[in-house]
C-alpha cells in the first residue's frame, strides 16, 4: 500500500513524517520492508524537501490471518480510496468471524474484494456493527491506517422505537456486561460510561429517531432505548417486538476527518428495503 503526499513547506524528509504521525516504530517498519520515495526515488530520513515535492511512503506487505476465508458474498461500496474502504453492510451477516457464525463475515467478503481487485492492503475493521444491524462500516487498508482512525469519528444511526419519544434527549448511563450473559449488556452505575443523543424525527404509532452516539459500548444504542423504556422495533434481546425479524437501526452516516489528506469526509448509506416503510426518510 503506498500514501501519497505533496510538501507544502521546506523540511526535513525524518519532521515531514513526524507530521504525517508516522511513529518511529511504523518507520522502522518502513525501511525495513517498505520504501520512501521523493519524486518517485529512493530517499533516506535525512533528505531535505522543497516546497511542491512529492512523497510517496511504501508501507510493508501485510498477510491476512490464516484462519480468514476470503468470501464472495456481495460487498456494497459506498467509498474508496487509497486508504480506506467504506461499505454498506446488510442486516443478518456478521462484521468479522465469530463462534456462532465463524464465515461469510463482512470483513472476509471485503478480503475477497481486495484480492479480486488486486489490492495490495488486507482490511483492518475501524467501526462495527452488530449482525442483526445494517448500514455503515470502515475499514483501514493498512494496520497503519487503522491506528490513525481512532481519531473521532461522527457517527449518526436512524432507528424505528416503542412508544412516542421526547422531541430530543441525552443518554448518559453507564453499560456493562450482564453477569450471566455473555452477550447481553444492562446499564449499571459500574459500568463503562457511555453516552447516546437522540432527535425525534416522527412519531405515530412508533417514534423514528436519528441518533448520535458520543462512545461506542456493544448495543450501546439497544441498551439505552430500552432503559428509558423505548426498546427498538424488532429487538428481541431487549425487548418484544415482532415487528421485523431484526432490530430497526440503520448507521446511516459517518464524518471524519481523512486520515492521509485531512479531508472532512462524509458517508451515508441509503436505507434497507426492509427498513423503508418503518423509517420514510
Amino acid at each position: 500500500m503506498k500514501l501519497n503526499y505533496k510538501v507544502e513547506t521546506a523540511c526535513l524528509l525524518k519532521t515531514f513524517l513526524a507530521q504525517k504521525k508516522i511513529s518511529k516504530k511504523s518507520l522502522s517498519a518502513i525501511k525495513q520492508n517498505g520504501a520512501l520515495l521523493v519524486n518517485g526515488e529512493h530517499r533516506t530520513v535525512r533528505a531535505e524537501l522543497k516546497r511542491g515535492d512529492k512523497v510517496t511512503v511504501v508501507l510493508p506487505a501485510e498477510t491476512p490471518s490464516a484462519s480468514l476465508e476470503p468470501s464472495a458474498g456481495r460487498v456494497d461500496i459506498l467509498y474508496e480510496d487509497e486508504a480506506l474502504c467504506i461499505v454498506n453492510k446488510p442486516a443478518g451477516i456478521s462484521t468479522m468471524p465469530s463462534q456462532l457464525h465463524p464465515h461469510d463475515s463482512l470483513l472476509e467478503r471485503v478480503l475477497y474484494y481486495f484480492n479480486e481487485q488486486g489490492t495490495s492492503g488486507i482490511p483492518h475493521i475501524v467501526t462495527r456493527l452488530d449482525r442483526e444491524t445494517s448500514g455503515i462500516v470502515i475499514f483501514g487498508k493498512h494496520q497503519l491506517v487503522h491506528h490513525w482512525m481512532t481519531a473521532a469519528i461522527d457517527k449518526l444511526y436512524l432507528c424505528a422505537v416503542q412508544g412516542n419519544l421526547a422531541e430530543r434527549g441525552v443518554i448518559d448511563l453507564p453499560i456493562r456486561r450482564k453477569a450471566d450473559s455473555i452477550i447481553e449488556r444492562e446499564t449499571a452505575s459500574d459500568g463503562k460510561p457511555a453516552m447516546t443523543s437522540y432527535i425525534r424525527l416522527l412519531s405515530g404509532q412508533h417514534t423514528v429517531a436519528l441518533v448520535k452516539l458520543h462512545t461506542g459500548r456493544t448495543h450501546q444504542i439497544r441498551v439505552h432505548f430500552k432503559t428509558i423504556g423505548h426498546p427498538l422495533l424488532g429487538d428481541t434481546l431487549y425487548g418484544q417486538d415482532q415487528t421485523l425479524n431484526r432490530q430497526a437501526l440503520h448507521a446511516y452516516q459517518v464524518r471524519f476527518h481523512h486520515p492521509v489528506t485531512a479531508e472532512e469526509i462524509t458517508v451515508q448509506a441509503p436505507l434497507p428495503s426492509d427498513l423503508n416503510g418503518m423509517i420514510p426518510i
